[in-house]
């Protein structure tokens, strides 16, 4: 196992009639900017407890943040928070909101030109305005790390930073949200947390046996717990079980100490970034490309998920992988995630147009660094 330091500042309030308690959370005084989607939480009750928790608090709001959330977007609540000399910004959502609110929270502070390169240049996030969340939708961790992944569509790309400048001071977790989510959302939920674990497990052996558990004890309980959420949602076990899942699979603990990978969300971000394919469906056609190409690099690791998560133990090292992938790619069918290209209308004019922004970036991908653009068309030419 590696070297590693690890922290996670983020206080978590989990459990039934929790919202309320954002109240106590809020700094004194303060000047609080609310963030939200397209008005679920209008309709779902969540608007209205934190209003009503927030009543004698100097509350503006900024509505209309997209499910990939949008650059531009972003920069008009900048204004606000300018404007306004709004001094912490509260989430209210799923993880797009959250992510949305993180680059708002740094591009306000941000004094260094434009605060794109943030994402496009990894500029350094030097101060950032306080973020707490309210999490709606379980599905990207984002209420527990410093990640947050942007859209900008006037150049159809999609970016990623990470600061622990931007780490919530705190983030409530109600299980109850799940209630009334579409099925959609909660399968996006499922498969986007399922390989999160994923490209922080899949990689190749380094002695880390607490880690490689914690890891498969989240896949085992997304694909137990998952369905239960999807066939019954109001069943609370299920849907505590499901937003716990999806908050450990990337708040850093299973991460530390051993090899990352990634390339499945990177070449999924193009995905989005060309067709608008929500992200959680990209990682599901990219993964099994990733493990089909990649099963050499990853043999040992392939078939330990295989054995412990499937109970695959007879067959050659290729059958078991074959079968591997094959259950992977069951599981998220399964749920409602097609896991080839051509369900999504993607064929090789945008292969093609992928493979070139590979080509020109001057770094190679995966947890060895030895993706280059000629693998990565090899991946998508899998999934077609």
């Amino acid at each position: 196992m590696y070297n590693f330091e690890f922290k996670n500042p983020v206080k978590i309030i989990f459990g039934k009639d929790t919202i309320s308690k954002v109240v106590t959370e809020i700094p004194k005084n303060a000047k609080i900017l609310m963030t939200y989607g397209g008005g679920s939480i209008k309709q779902n009750g969540v608007y209205d407890q934190v209003k009503n928790a927030l009543s004698e608090v100097e509350l503006f709001e900024f509505g209309g943040i997209e499910a990939n959330p949008h650059y531009e977007t972003c920069m008009k609540a900048v204004e606000i928070v300018k404007s306004e000399k709004i001094d912490f910004l509260l989430s209210v959502g799923g993880g797009s909101v959250l992510d949305a609110t993180k680059f708002i929270a740094a591009a306000a502070l941000y004094t260094n030109g434009d605060p794109w390169d943030i994402l496009a240049k990894n500029k350094p996030v030097k101060d950032a305005l306080p973020i707490g969340a309210v999490l709606t939708l379980p599905a990207t961790g984002s209420e527990m790390n410093g990640n947050s992944v942007i859209t900008r569509v006037s150049t159809t790309e999609k970016m990623a930073f990470g600061s622990p400048k931007v780490m919530p001071q705190f983030s409530i977790l109600d299980p109850q949200c799940v209630y009334t989510l579409p099925d959609k959302q909660i399968a996006n939920g499922v498969v986007d947390a399922f390989v999160h674990v994923m490209e922080q497990y899949l990689t190749f052996p380094v002695n880390s046996p607490i880690q490689d558990r914690f890891a498969e004890s989240i896949l085992t309980t997304l694909i137990e717990e998952g369905p239960k959420v999807l066939a019954n949602k109001k069943e609370y076990e299920a849907a505590a079980n499901f937003m716990w899942s999806a908050t450990v699979a990337l708040n850093g603990l299973i991460g530390v100490g051993v090899p990352q990978d990634w390339v499945t969300h990177m070449i999924g971000h193009e995905l989005t970034a060309f067709h608008g394919i929500d992200h959680a469906r990209t990682l599901a056609i990219v993964l099994p490309g990733v493990m089909n190409i990649k099963r050499e690099n990853k043999k040992d690791k392939i078939l330990q998920y295989g054995e412990r998560i499937w109970g695959i133990n007879s067959g050659t090292d290729d059958e078991k992988i074959d079968a591997a992938i094959a259950k992977t790619v069951e599981f998220f069918e399964s749920v409602g995630l097609p896991t080839k290209l051509p369900a999504y209308n993607v064929g090789e004019e945008t292969i093609a147009k992928i493979v070139a922004r590979f080509e020109k970036r001057p770094y190679k991908l995966g947890e060895k660094a030895d993706i280059d653009f000629r693998q990565v068309e090899q991946i998508l030419k899998d999934r077609l």
